[in-house]
């Protein structure tokens, strides 16, 4: 068993029909970019109300037609902010949480205490969150997940994960293993993806190995540590 094998995201992806909401954080292969993903997935309308937008360099989820919004609540919310030199990206409001936790000078562990995983019985959504800080000489990013530690949502368990940024690898964190009822959350250790060079190529390859019924939207960023120059890419089902 090879514990360091590397596939590509499409490997990861390809084939399950729910995943949920996924991260991935990784180096470019020639290791002058960081690289960061975030899609959404969705089954119920409510859900799959919604597109991503891009507002003065940070991304929000937004309905695609107010008028059908159902619950606002857990749906709606910043998904990618910078502080200073820390990209944040998370499946939810806690995005907010780590931005103004690092303000007040915590750490991104510190920053996500006062946060568990989502009150949406009986799948208890976990809160999946990432933050990669953009440091020509030591690139690095951090992987957490808050997630029910019973079938009873009685408590929250904790788990953070901390990279060095290596030359084409990348981490792979996602809400759910599958689809199910309740839906299995995830488990484990963020999984190894292999990250290539090409924005583009990265996109199509997350987004065309998605389930075509399930995925919603799914936004891609580059960014080259030396200049600090950005690629983006933005893709919303319902555009």
């Amino acid at each position: 068993m090879n514990i360091y094998q590397t596939p590509s995201i499409a490997e990861r992806i390809r084939g399950n029909s729910y995943v949920g909401r996924g991260i991935v954080l990784g180096l470019s292969e020639d290791g002058t970019k960081a690289v960061a993903a975030y899609f959404i997935m969705g089954r119920s309308a409510n859900s799959r109300n919604r597109i991503f937008t891009v507002k003065q360099g940070e991304v929000f989820t937004v309905p695609f037609d107010a008028a059908k919004v159902e619950d606002p609540s857990l749906i709606i919310y910043a998904a990618l902010r910078q502080y200073e030199n820390r990209l944040i990206v998370t499946n939810g409001d806690q995005t907010d949480t780590v931005y103004e936790g690092f303000a007040a000078g915590k750490s991104f562990s510190e920053a996500l205490e006062s946060r568990c995983f989502e009150p949406d019985c009986p799948n208890f959504t976990p809160r999946i969150s990432g933050v990669v800080t953009l440091d020509e000489k030591a690139p690095r990013y951090e992987m957490s997940i808050l997630k029910s530690i019973d079938a009873e949502g009685s408590d929250c368990a904790r788990f953070t994960f901390s990279y060095p940024a290596k030359a084409g690898l990348g981490h792979f964190i996602h809400t759910y293993v599958c689809d199910g009822k309740p839906i299995p959350t995830f488990q484990g250790e963020p999984e190894r993806v292999r990250i290539g060079n090409d924005i583009d190529e990265i996109t199509r390859e997350i987004w065309d190995n998605l389930d075509a019924d399930n995925k919603i939207s799914l936004y891609v960023r580059s960014v080259e540590l030396r200049s600090g120059r950005v690629e983006e890419r933005l893709i919303n089902k319902n555009q």
